[in-house]
């Protein structure tokens, strides 16, 4: 099992490209499923959840084929289309759940499993099946999987207006997708308005859908009889772009985010700018410069849903906060169990007390280097960050979990001048 071996102390100065975001990725891949023609993406990032989806699809039939260009790959689902997502393959990655509404919006029936993933707190597939009932599907869970189907007769999904009990990304997008190829005008109310759920519109309109509010609370869609391919770049991933400013951030130095949106890191870039850090957005680059975390203050802040303080960018701030002056609350408000990088950052030296979905963090001088275990994909990333900064050298075991959300994180560390390697 690899591992991430860092020593400590050396500031980031350089530039790096981030890549196309994992959120964004994974339903585009099973938008393909909408359409017999093909489907090219664009800056594709080189993640295990990528390529844990890839093989998903190809298990059902559609054919895919990386391209020379960084990040290319064709999808084709011309058939014939196996509607069936087993436990095997989805037992590693909850967004697999994202096939369902595509498979029963244009073949009429799925049997998808239900979804594993990170261990970091339950995210219930039940507004999914709400949503698609409503439009008409019969969805009943048996043996572990979901199994949908359109009532005898009945050829397309009905529109329908939706409004789910909680804000869901993945939902709204397998509910969006859905809806495209359903008959007549579906509405979906409360839902989320993240830019990777923008950039799934965009996308299916390319298709040939007609889509109309995404980024705002409420969409609404237009079902079509068919849609057709396109060509697509999935947007920038705008978590990788977080974690490489709160790790410049903690460790001091000067650095450039090429393909960077800094329009979609509001609230994460006004807390690294209220703690001290220089942060200039550039068109589609950001600039970071900073004096070192010991020079910084702790900021508290209270993750929500978009355009908020992203859950995604918890950890790595908490981790840019235990070496900052002072002390700061951070409250988690969608995850009842994204505390578990906590007692690892305890090893390494830091000062945090958890009440409830409170953590309380008091900012000390120094972390020491230790080893430590990565518990989900977000916490792996806070725990380089610690690593990073902390003293003699760190060892940050499991980052299997860190393949599946950042592409090729140690090698662009290095392009900034960190002293970390993998050891396989």
């Amino acid at each position: 099992m690899d591992q991430l071996r860092i020593r400590g102390g050396s500031r980031l100065h350089g530039e790096i490209t981030v890549s196309g975001a994992k959120n964004a990725a994974l339903p585009e891949l099973c938008a393909a499923l909408l359409t017999d023609q093909p489907v090219m993406l664009r800056n594709v990032p080189r993640l295990r959840d990528v390529a844990t989806m890839r093989k998903l699809l190809e298990n059902m039939g559609v054919q895919t084929q990386a391209h020379g260009e960084r990040g290319g790959l064709t999808l084709h689902a011309a058939g014939p289309i196996e509607p069936l997502a087993p436990y095997d393959l989805v037992k590693t990655m909850r967004a697999s759940v994202l096939v369902l509404g595509p498979l029963l919006a244009r073949f009429g029936q799925a049997k998808v499993s239900l979804p594993g993933g990170c261990a970091i707190g339950s995210r219930p597939v039940d507004q999914h099946i709400k949503g698609l009932q409503a439009m008409g599907a019969d969805i009943v869970v048996e043996h572990g999987y979901m199994v949908a189907r359109l009532p005898q007769g009945q050829r397309r999904l009905k529109g329908a207006r939706i409004t789910t009990d909680m804000i869901t990304v993945t939902g709204t997008e397998n509910l969006l997708m859905a809806a495209t190829l359903a008959e007549g005008e579906t509405i979906l109310e409360n839902a989320a308005q993240e830019p990777e759920v923008t950039d799934l519109a965009e996308m299916l309109i390319k298709m040939g859908a007609n889509i109309e509010g995404h980024g705002s609370s409420r969409i609404r869609i237009q079902g079509v009889e068919r849609l057709d391919g396109c060509d697509h770049a999935v947007v920038s991933d705008r978590i990788e772009a977080g974690t490489f400013l709160c790790a410049v951030a903690a460790t001091g130095g000067e650095a450039v985010l090429r393909h960077a949106r800094g329009d979609h890191l509001d609230a994460v870039i006004d807390k690294l700018r209220d703690a001290g850090v220089a942060v200039e957005v550039r068109g589609d680059a950001v600039r970071v410069a900073s004096p070192g975390a010991a020079q910084l203050k702790a900021q508290s802040f209270r993750t929500t849903e978009y355009p908020g303080f992203p859950t995604d960018m918890q950890a790595q701030f908490m981790a840019l906060n235990c070496v900052a002056q002072g002390a700061s609350s951070v409250t988690e408000t969608i995850f009842e169990n994204r505390f578990m990088h906590v007692q690892e950052l305890q090893r390494l030296g830091a000062k945090i007390h958890i009440d409830g979905r409170v953590a309380l963090v008091e900012g000390v001088p120094r972390l020491s280097g230790a080893t430590v275990m990565a518990t989900d994909l977000r916490a792996s990333a806070s725990l380089v960050i610690a690593g990073l900064v902390a003293e003699g050298e760190t060892v940050v075991d499991r980052i299997y979990h860190l393949d599946r959300g950042y592409d090729q994180m140690e090698v662009k560390l290095r392009a900034l001048g960190a002293d970390i390697e993998r050891l396989s």
